[in-house]
């Protein structure tokens, strides 16, 4: 039989995974491999021992105060399943109103994207979603500013003549005006 062990010794504990570590130091943590040696008291000190320690990742301003903050409510249970549950809900009425704002001239696609921004705060597919839609708008934004001037002049005039399209269709099948009939009326009466 084997005998099973009921604490756990520090001094015998393997190391983490390459990918742990790897993935750690991706999200910014700074990663030491060498041995870390602890005390017979327990704490870290010049002994003996192995494993792998995980220093904080150095955050600054406003946003290292945000991450604080964030992790002190995730390191609640009631906290964390809290803050998904706003999360969840401020992400979704923002997305909301960007889907609905898309028509209409306005910032729709913005907000749709700052709803993916707020989702991102808390959940992996939309981290990954932002940054696919970041990857491909900075994609666009290289090639249209590396075009010349009468090209991106003629993708802006498309751009426009889009907008003024959806403008037209949205006031006339949402309000009930017909922008180029009255236009064509004022201009065939004067």
């Amino acid at each position: 039989m084997v005998a099973r062990r009921s604490a756990i010794d520090p001094t015998t504990m393997a190391d983490p995974p390459k990918g742990a570590v790897r993935a750690a130091e991706r999200r910014g943590y700074e990663v030491s491999t060498e041995p870390e040696s602890r005390s017979p008291s327990g704490a870290r000190g010049a002994s003996r021992g192995g494993g792998t320690a995980v220093a904080e990742r150095r955050r600054g301003g406003w946003r290292g105060r945000v991450h604080t903050t964030l992790d002190l409510i995730r390191s609640n249970p009631t906290g964390r399943v809290t803050l998904k549950i706003f999360i969840a809900i401020a992400g979704a009425i923002v997305v909301t109103v960007g889907i609905a704002l898309i028509p209409l001239p306005g910032p729709g696609w913005l907000l749709v994207i700052a709803g993916l921004g707020i989702w991102a705060v808390e959940y992996h597919w939309a981290r990954r979603l932002l940054g696919f839609t970041r990857r491909h708008v900075y994609a666009w934004t290289r090639w249209v500013t590396s075009r010349s001037l009468p090209v991106r002049f003629a993708l802006g005039a498309v751009g426009l003549v889009f907008v003024a399209v959806v403008v037209w269709l949205s006031l006339k099948y949402s309000l009930g005006i017909d922008l180029v009939a009255k236009v064509l009326h004022y201009l065939a009466t004067h």
